[in-house]
């Protein structure tokens, strides 16, 4: 079983927390972030329950932004859409590339 999508760029995880009332939150616009995948992917069926590999590419609209920033909340939000839990991945595969007119990742999922 296999999921191809495309979903919108996430903000950076260095956007992930905030410190409010001396505790560490999810920022909005984190929140806001996981909701809009949600809505985009709600109408899959079930996540999946097996091990998994992720194949990511991110399309940047500017040439800034490391990769490995851009994977944490991208996963976090596919969580419990895609697969159950993100301990089910085993592999992640992530390239970066750039498309200012429409930035992007697209992503494909599949049990190992």
């Amino acid at each position: 079983m296999q999921y191809e999508f495309e979903i919108p760029v996430p903000p950076s995880a260095n956007r992930y927390w905030m410190i409010a009332n001396n505790r560490i939150v999810v920022t909005s616009e984190a929140r806001n972030y996981k909701q809009q995948v949600f809505y985009k992917l709600a109408h899959l069926t079930e996540p999946l329950r097996k091990d998994i590999a992720v194949n990511v590419t991110v399309f940047r609209a500017y040439k800034r932004g490391d990769l490995d920033n851009f994977l944490k909340i991208m996963l976090d939000a596919l969580q419990g859409i895609i697969y159950l839990n993100d301990s089910q991945i085993t592999e992640i595969h992530a390239f970066r590339d750039d498309d200012k007119n429409n930035p992007r990742v697209r992503v494909l999922v599949y049990e190992l």
